[in-house]
Formats: structure tokens, sequence, C-alpha cells
């Protein structure tokens, strides 16, 4: 049966990127976003030969298990199609792609995914990543050392652990089968959207229940204003639903628009504002590292990074501390070159300090009792030494104490 709904693609350079090295595909029945990577010569021709492969497989089948052999048999092909390519331009040596893929048979939704390009279902108002990242950072997450929220930031998040290149004619791909329904919404990304982009805001666009075309547009322009750092890839599918389907052509975005996979035209050069700089996720280039011993070296490195990052959370606790204490000693330092006059309820007293208290800390102490009985002043000056005299230094506030013993018996 052919897939009975609306679909759209496209594909965005980014603001940063020279060329684009993303291709998307939506078909009749088949959707599929490849991520690649190899530099600016091969990532390109990377993700143009896997759709060049996989767009074979838009077209009916009898069952789900037929799909899915044949997808996986596929994906396997094309990283065939990239050693071959290699081997005849060793310049593109190192050169590999992400692949998500969806092939729509009746009410069912077979998937294949290798990398970390995503597939996210919107059902009953609520988003869900259906693929899981083959990268570094998940197994991070999948282990319990990072949250990931962490992963999102991690120096590391651009890692694949597997991905479809031109060293391993025998990947291992993710193959399943998920029931699908009307009203379903399928979004297939490149990093260069999810990396930036977080899944409320994702969620919330979905939800406006627009056409996959218009959709697409402001997913792209939510990318576009958090920076864009990567090229942006999104391929929207949606199962049913009051939109009109699309039928005829296949939509063929990025790279694989091109017959020989070459770069398309860069977007006009930008930057990633430091006003964004958590959501520069995408801006490392994506690369492969397979081996075991770089895994157990990079978690080594993320021990190490949380040591440190203890250590300096202690080092600036103390630091503050210390800070603190020191303003603190020197505001106490300054109230004890002050002075003032008052009483100790039954003579004049020089106090060192200020009248005031902290807490329970009184922050003035007698510094000299005059022997001058308060009870010998006139009382509106008896008044006034119970509010207290400031003075603006010691020899000042003995001058005070002069004037009011000149008063003494002049009421």
């Amino acid at each position: 049966m052919v897939f009975q709904g609306s679909s759209a693609a496209l594909s965005h350079t980014g603001k940063v990127r020279s060329n684009n090295q993303d291709s998307g595909y939506a078909g009749s029945n088949l959707f599929v976003v490849a991520d690649g990577m190899g530099g600016h010569a091969g990532g390109d021709v990377a993700s143009s030969l896997a759709i060049a492969r996989i767009e074979g497989l838009d077209q009916p089948y009898e069952s789900t298990a037929d799909a899915q052999r044949a997808l996986q048999k596929t994906i396997t092909a094309a990283a065939g199609d990239l050693i071959d390519t290699v081997k005849k331009r060793p310049e593109l040596a190192g050169m590999g792609t992400t692949v998500c893929a969806i092939i729509m048979v009746d009410e069912y939704a077979v998937i294949g995914h290798i990398g970390d390009s995503r597939i996210y279902l919107y059902r009953d108002d609520a988003l869900t990543q259906i693929t899981t990242d083959h990268t570094f950072v998940q197994r991070l997450v999948d282990s319990g050392r990072i949250t990931p929220e962490e992963a999102r930031y991690h120096p590391r998040r651009s890692v694949l652990m597997r991905v479809l290149g031109d060293m391993d004619d025998s990947p291992e791909i993710d193959t399943f089968v998920m029931p699908t329904r009307a009203g379903d919404r399928w979004l297939l990304c490149s990093d260069g959207l999810s990396g930036v982009v977080d899944d409320v805001h994702t969620a919330k666009t979905l939800a406006l229940g627009l056409a996959p075309g218009r959709t697409a547009d402001i997913l792209l322009k939510l990318a576009l204003d958090a920076g864009a750092p990567d090229n942006v890839t999104i391929v929207i599918a949606d199962v049913g639903g009051q939109h009109p389907v699309m039928s005829g052509t296949p939509t063929i975005v990025g790279a694989a628009s091109n017959p020989e996979g070459v770069e398309v035209p860069a977007a006009r050069p930008g930057r990633v504002s430091w006003l964004h700089p958590a959501r520069q996720a995408a801006n490392e280039p994506t690369h492969f590292e397979p081996a075991a011993e770089y895994l157990e070296e990079v978690i080594e490195e993320d021990r190490r990074r949380a040591r440190n990052r203890r250590i300096g959370w202690i080092t600036g606790l103390v630091v503050v501390l210390v800070l603190i204490a020191a303003a603190i000693f020197g505001a106490y330092q300054w109230t004890q070159s002050r002075y003032f006059i008052g009483t100790n309820g039954t003579n004049v007293v020089i106090f060192r300090g200020i009248p005031q208290n902290l807490g329970p800390i009184p922050l003035s102490s007698p510094y000299e009792d005059t022997g001058l009985p308060l009870v010998a002043l006139p009382q509106f000056e008896q008044e006034v030494v119970q509010d207290t005299i400031a003075s603006d230094s010691l020899k000042d506030a003995e001058r005070i104490v002069d004037q009011l013993r000149q008063n003494v018996g002049s009421e």
C-alpha cells in the first residue's frame, strides 16, 4: 500500500558551515536523513551515496518483515558503495554518514538507524525520541555517568561510536518495527536541529498542526535563531491528517540533490552568538571513534574532568569564604576606628566602635569612663547623651566631653 499522508523535506547549510554535507529524502513510502562526515571533500559525497542507494526502497511491500530485511540489506550495501568510492578516490578516505530511515508499510513504520541523526514521533501531544544516538555521550548517559542535559554540552558530544563509513562493510544497524496511526507526526532530522533546538520547542512547533512544509520552515528558523552552527536537515511525514497528500516526484534535498554529491551553495558567513554558548553542541565536526581503547580513555578523561570540576568548586568556595571573611574583618576594623559618646547608665562614657549590633554581636565597647555623672547634666543633654553623640575621632570625642563638663550645673 502507498503511504497515506503528507510529507516535506528541507536542508540548509546553516550559518557557519561552508558546504552542506546533509542529505534528505521524502518519497511515497520512504523517508530518510543522512548526515555526512569527513570534511569539506567527503561528507557530502557519503550522504549522497547513501541516499542514492536507499531511495530504491521507495516502493510498496507485502509485509514489514520484507521491508525490514530490505532496509538492513540496503543500508549495508551503502557502506559497500562508500568503500568502493574511496578505492577510486583515495582523497575521500575517512568519509562516512549517519542514516535514519522509515519505510511505511500499511499501519507500521519500519525503521533503520545508525549514527546520531534522530527519529521522533509526535503523538497525543507528546514528543518521543524513537532512535538512540550511537554516540559516546549516549553511552555515558546509559551507564548513568552523566545526565541527558550534561550530554548536550559534553566536550565529546560529537564523537560517534557507530557510523556508515568506508572502513566497515558490515556495519551494526538498528532496525525495528513500530505501529503507527492516523494523526502521528514523524520527524527525521540531523543533529543540526536536535543539537540546538530542545525537545520542548520542537514539540510546540509540531503541536501547531501546520502542514509539514510550514512546520519544517519553523523548525529551521528556530535552528537559525540559535546560531545554526551545523547543517540542518528536516524530514516530516504526517500519517493521514487534514493536509493534502503529496504525490509524484520524491523530494531530495541537501547534497543528494546534486547528481555527484558536490557542495551546494553556501549560506552567508555567520557566527554563533555568545548569547547562546550552550547551544553550540553541533558546532564541532562529528567524527567516528569505534575503538574500545578510545572509549576507556575518554571515560577516564571524563572522570578527571569530574574531579577537576569538584576541585574547582571547592577552591572557588574557599576563595569566596576567604573574601567574605576579609570583608567582614575589614568592616569590623573600620568600626573600631570610630568613637561616640554615650552612657553606662550612671556616667558619661566614650565608646569605641559604632552604636549598633551585628545580631548578638555588639560593634562597640567602652573606651573611657569620663567620671562625669549623667545626672549632673541638664535634662536636654542627658537625653542627647543617652541617644549617643557621634564623633569624628577620639580627639573630637574628648572635645565634646569637655563641652559637656562646662554645662554641668547650668540648668
